[in-house]
């Protein structure tokens, strides 16, 4: 018996070496994003000048794509000042008289809706937001700790501006950023689009949070963020694009300090009581899109759920007729 059980032990020593090796390695990995991501300062910030320069001449070479804006408006909150654009409708009498606010990605701020705008104006006036706390014209000057305080600075956003409610569109985190102020400050909310949101009709696959590892290393060499941006892409190629430039600057040199996001549960997502479109991007990596779809079926009360085949995370570049037909056709029925 004792010499079968040595047997036994010989053969798992290498693989428990292995496995210790693999631990090491983990554990190693971690205390360098552990590091890479501290917390020295309670607000959003530039690491430096110069990063910010760069930022804000790779955000007007973006911007110089989109139409002119009717009004730049800077709205102050308790958590800073919030930069946001009105671009005029452009219907003849036809358009809904509640206009649109669109929330972007992360690190991507308004110049991400360069291809989506000319087509949303003919629903009505447009509104866009650059996130509280991330790249952009924003100031975060307070820290943003938990969601109810990432709601509250958008309903605080939405309260001084002139409309009373508002159509509101979000990408990925924008999308999440929607979702989030329905749950606790929905009183300026129509209705809800969600691009391939994040965190809110599944969770980030392994794969996809592995990969984004060196995204959250500045220090690395930028081809690393590129990757990782190519591949929530589908794999379309993203250097020396203007609205690439100004997400690299972003992700390189803006220091976030804002909670990881909650996912929304089935249980509130079910609580929604308020039109709402899903749009779930086929080959999205950021959560399994059938998966998703099937959620958004199951647990929005007023939903409407299309599943685009074929579209990456990056949908809204990829298919913006079809988004501007569907958000179309969902507002006026929302209307």
């Amino acid at each position: 018996m004792r010499t079968r059980i040595m047997k036994v032990l010989n053969r798992l020593r290498p693989r428990s070496r292995w496995l210790r090796l693999v631990l090491a390695g983990l554990a190693l990995i971690a205390l360098v994003v552990t590091f890479a991501i501290r917390q020295p300062a309670p607000i959003g910030h530039w690491d430096s000048a110069d990063g910010q320069d760069w930022f804000l001449r790779a955000y007007t070479e973006a911007f110089a794509a989109l139409p002119d804006p009717a009004e730049t408006i800077d709205v102050r909150t308790d958590f800073g000042i919030v930069r946001v654009y009105r671009f005029a409708g452009t219907a003849d009498g036809g358009g809904t008289s509640t206009p649109l606010l669109l929330l972007p990605g992360r690190a991507s701020a308004t110049p991400v809706w360069a291809d989506n705008l000319p087509l949303l104006l003919p629903i009505g006036d447009v509104y866009t937001v650059d996130l509280l706390g991330e790249p952009g014209m924003s100031v975060q000057n307070r820290p943003i700790n938990t969601d109810a305080a990432q709601a509250e600075w958008l309903h605080q956003t939405l309260q001084a501006l002139p409309p009373d409610r508002f159509h509101l569109v979000g990408l990925s985190i924008g999308g999440w950023t929607a979702v989030n102020l329905a749950l606790h400050r929905p009183e300026h909310i129509a209705s809800m689009t969600l691009i391939d949101p994040v965190h809110v009709f599944g969770d980030l696959p392994f794969g996809t949070i592995v990969r984004s590892i060196p995204a959250a290393l500045p220090w690395l060499p930028r081809s690393w963020r590129d990757s990782f941006n190519s591949y929530t892409a589908g794999g379309a190629p993203v250097e020396d694009e203007p609205v690439a430039d100004m997400i690299e600057a972003g992700m390189q040199h803006y220091k976030l300090r804002l909670p990881q996001p909650t996912r929304i549960s089935e249980e509130r997502l079910r609580r929604l009581d308020l039109p709402v479109l899903a749009i779930i991007a086929g080959e999205s990596v950021m959560h399994d899109p059938q998966s998703a779809a099937e959620t958004a079926r199951q647990t929005l009360p007023r939903g409407t759920v299309r599943l685009y085949p074929g579209a990456s995370h990056a949908v809204n570049g990829e298919q913006p007729e079809r988004i501007a037909e569907d958000v179309t056709g969902f507002i006026a029925q929302a209307s």
